[in-house]
């Protein structure tokens, strides 16, 4: 009788427990996917501590009880979740690291790509931008102590400070006249630190040349054929690009949905964001979507009409133009670049990407991206509010409150941000692992507080 009672309390942990792993075991595959293609990344494309990925980047949410095995011979990252959802994630000379999903690890390293960059020798010796020796110029109107103040308020100590700054790089008149990197979490200037999604102002780009090119019509219907006998034929390039494409998207992180599913359980994520279904007319309404990136990337795949040449694109037409030779932007499974999520740079790469917006497209004398883009990107989008243009987060709303209505930037996940303010010839870098209380209007107050 005794062994009774202590056997039924038991019984009912265990079913317990079974039911709640049976409801929230699709649930598991976000947080092991998310686990694997960020350990996969940190370590093969950033090479990073993996101990440092495990305390930081990992370090919250449900991602924290996720732990990884790292194949360093086959480069390689499986994490599981208390040894449940396994899933793994590997790396690809030229394409970074992607899940694997239904695909074999040996076929997929079968598949590299040599990034088409022009080597830059003697790189500290050749001034910025294209090169990193900083120029002796100095801006009298500039208070240094106080940017320096600005800038080290970024920072904190990991172990006190749950905001993780990684790097801050500051461009005025486009010369650099402030960086800080975070030794305490292995930061150096040389470090790729991921952009999330200021990948989707990437895409904005590679649209603006393809455009230029004429290749792409912003005004133009979106030409994917499976939308071409219901209501999502009507959708428009413009409407991609503005988010404001009328399907029915659901941006849910903390469950199994479109973005999860399509980030974290498939091979194509270009396939799983045409699939979604029509719920508005395109152009009524704004809805952030990582989505409508993945399928603006499908897309320019489509009308590249080659593969080489689509993975070479951004290289050749972008970032080799503008000096950016860190860059590595990955792939899904099925090859289509991840235009939603999946970039990586060092700060001072991410500080040229923003550097050629600052300067409408033009670097050196050489158009990169056609006339009156730039004016283009910054239009709003119908219903956001002023909060957002094609691609871009916008200040018309003034939402950051110190800050000029006309600052414009990438924003990514846990706090990436390069941050475009032309009235104040600015463009400020601000990379990290969290932003637990840190504020980007009063930081970005500091600095521009720093000009007298």
């Amino acid at each position: 009788m005794k062994n009774r009672k202590i056997l039924y309390p038991v019984l009912i942990v265990i079913v317990v427990l079974a039911i709640l792993v049976k409801s929230q075991f699709p649930k598991l595959y976000i947080a092991t996917g998310y686990g694997a293609k960020t350990m996969a990344t940190a370590v093969f494309v950033s090479g990073r501590d993996p101990q440092l990925v495990q305390s930081f980047d990992l370090n919250y949410s449900i991602v924290k009880y996720t732990r990884s095995a790292i194949d360093f011979k086959n480069k390689s990252v499986t994490t599981s979740f208390w040894g449940l959802a396994k899933q793994t994630a590997v790396y690809r000379e030229g394409f970074g690291c992607c899940l694997t999903g239904q695909s074999g690890i040996d076929l997929l390293q079968k598949t590299t790509f040599n990034l088409p960059l022009t080597k830059r020798n003697g790189v500290w010796r050749t001034p910025w931008p294209n090169g990193d020796l900083r120029k002796d110029t100095v801006f009298p109107e500039v208070d240094t102590l106080k940017l320096k103040n600005a800038v080290s308020s970024a920072f904190g100590s990991p172990l006190t400070d749950k905001r993780w700054t990684a790097a801050v790089v500051v461009l005025y008149k486009g010369e650099l006249i402030a960086e800080k990197y975070s030794e305490e979490l292995g930061v150096t200037p040389d470090t790729r630190i991921w952009g999330w999604s200021m990948t989707k102002s990437i895409m904005n780009a590679m649209a603006g040349v393809l455009s230029k090119k004429h290749k792409l019509n912003v005004q133009a219907t979106a030409p994917v054929s499976l939308w071409l006998n219901d209501q999502r034929r009507d959708i428009t390039i413009d409407n991609l690009l503005h988010m404001s494409s009328g399907l029915k998207w659901d941006e849910d992180y903390g469950d199994v949905s479109p973005v999860t599913s399509m980030l974290y359980k498939s091979n194509d994520c270009y396939k799983i964001a045409i699939d979604v279904p029509y719920q508005k007319k395109p152009g009524s309404e704004w809805k952030y979507s990582s989505g409508t990136s993945n399928i603006l990337s499908g897309i320019m795949r489509t009308l590249i009409g080659n593969d080489l040449a689509y993975h070479e694109f951004p290289y050749r037409e972008i970032f080799d133009k503008i000096a950016v030779t860190s860059m590595i932007l990955e792939t899904d499974a099925s090859g289509n670049f991840v235009g939603s999520s999946y970039s990586n740079a060092n700060a001072r790469d991410w500080a040229r990407f923003g550097l050629l917006y600052y300067n409408d497209g033009i670097w050196k004398g050489d158009t990169i991206l056609p006339k009156g883009w730039v004016n283009y990107t910054r239009t709003p989008a119908i219903d956001s509010n002023g909060e957002y243009g094609a691609q871009f987060w916008l200040n018309k709303s003034k939402k950051l409150k110190d800050v000029p209505e006309d600052l414009y930037f990438c924003d990514g996940h846990l706090g990436q941000r390069v941050f475009i303010i032309p009235s104040r010839n600015l463009v400020v870098v601000r990379l990290g692992f969290s932003e637990n209380g840190f504020d980007h209007n009063q930081f970005l107050k500091g600095i521009l507080e720093s000009f007298k």
